[in-house]
């Protein structure tokens, strides 16, 4: 098994999207991952997005490199087979309302005890404490509470929420490194685990950038844009000739000044206004009207190629399936395909870096429910007897 994870323990018991993220991104990177699910009520991922012939196809994806086990952990029977198995386990992964864990006797506090390495990733919308910490939540209403939708939008429309799950995407992955780094802490300390407390709200709430400090500082918040930003000019999305749509950003001062040489308007260079990005975004008017133009006479094949000549940032808007035959995609295999059981191949978004000493890799999709459950509790000295027993009283 490939990975700098290789060797580690997790036990993903988390549903839907942030705590299973980041349990794949840690299988992808090489530890053994065993997947909790209800026998009769599964992770409601299976039912999340598209299917094909009646298989759900994001499944595939976000329980990767996981083993399936099918457990009542609101049974007597399945607390105690859990505790069994954190026993062996380096990580746990939780995200029930705060209070379930302890009301199914498996707090912290019990686990540990048996256990004093063991990492539990506990996550859920507003944390463990404070006044929300008790209120269902789920990443569209921290997308909203965020200032996310707030910035998102035309200026005359109304707040905006992605058309997918950002804000369990990024504390999935701020999960992982979380549990990276409470890995590392317990070499560093003899060996002794810890909790982690991840809320959904903190990260989409640090990745949407310094509003925070705007209004505490200056007394203001930000208002939507649209496709602008407040940061610098040209920046927008442009139609094309051929009625493709492509991006351009002018972050760096001297990729402003390409753009205006390439679109025919060096003489805004010399503007004592152009010398920032923040007083050039003051101008969007003019540069986007300058740009545009420049850019509607052309396809956008030219666009590109013009402006990649110039050394100036180009990128086309895609659909899905332009990720699929992109030049730069396929040659560092940022979606690879991989052989599933029930579907044949599959091409999937691959792990998220590339390491050249300790690489990850997706060595299997996501499998039936409970596909595992013999294999796992037999190792934990559960005869055929007891699985027999445990299967028909619904436990497993």
């Amino acid at each position: 098994m490939a990975g700098p994870l290789r060797g580690f323990r997790v036990i993903d018991v988390s549903t839907i999207l942030a705590g299973p993220l980041a349990a794949q991104i840690l299988g992808d990177f090489g530890a053994e991952v065993i997947k909790i699910e209800h026998p009769r009520k599964p992770d409601g991922m299976r039912g999340h997005g598209l299917d094909k012939d009646g298989v759900p196809l994001w499944w595939k994806m976000i329980s990767r490199n996981k083993q399936t086990v099918t457990l009542d952990l609101s049974t007597t029977d399945g607390q105690g087979i859990f505790r069994d198995l954190a026993a062996t386990a380096d990580v746990v992964i939780e995200n029930f309302r705060p209070g379930t864990f302890e009301r199914w006797g498996l707090s912290y506090d019990v686990l540990s005890a048996v256990n004093p390495g063991l990492i539990l990733l506990r996550v859920t919308g507003f944390g463990q404490k404070g006044p929300y910490s008790k209120r269902p939540a789920f990443g569209t209403l921290v997308e909203s509470m965020s200032g996310f939708a707030h910035l998102t939008g035309p200026p005359d429309g109304p707040p905006t929420l992605p058309a997918f799950g950002l804000a369990d995407s990024i504390a999935g992955i701020a999960g992982s490194s979380a549990v990276s780094m409470a890995l590392l802490e317990r070499e560093r300390n003899g060996g002794t685990g810890q909790q982690v407390d991840l809320d959904l709200l903190t990260p989409i709430m640090t990745a949407v950038g310094p509003g925070v400090m705007y209004a505490d500082q200056l007394g203001i918040d930000q208002e939507r844009t649209g496709n602008r930003s407040q940061n610098n000019a040209p920046r927008n999305l442009y139609r094309t000739k051929d009625d493709q749509w492509v991006a351009i950003s002018t972050s760096a001062h001297a990729i402003a000044e390409r753009v205006m040489r390439i679109v025919g308007h060096p003489e805004v260079i010399d503007e004592d206004w152009f010398a920032t990005g923040r007083q050039r975004a003051q101008h969007a008017d003019l540069l986007d009207a300058y740009v545009g133009d420049w850019i509607a006479e052309r396809t956008r094949d030219e666009v590109t190629e013009v402006f990649e000549d110039a050394g100036a940032a180009v990128a086309p808007v895609y659909r899905p399936s332009d990720l699929l035959r992109d030049p730069q995609v396929v040659d560092t295999d940022m979606i690879t395909a991989v052989d599933d059981e029930e579907l044949g191949p599959m091409r999937m978004q691959n792990v998220m870096w590339r390491m050249g000493g300790s690489p990850g890799s997706i060595r299997h999709t996501g499998r039936s429910a409970g596909a595992d459950t013999d294999r796992v509790l037999s190792a934990l000295g559960r005869t055929p007897h007891d699985l027999d027993d445990l299967r028909e009283r619904g436990v497993i």
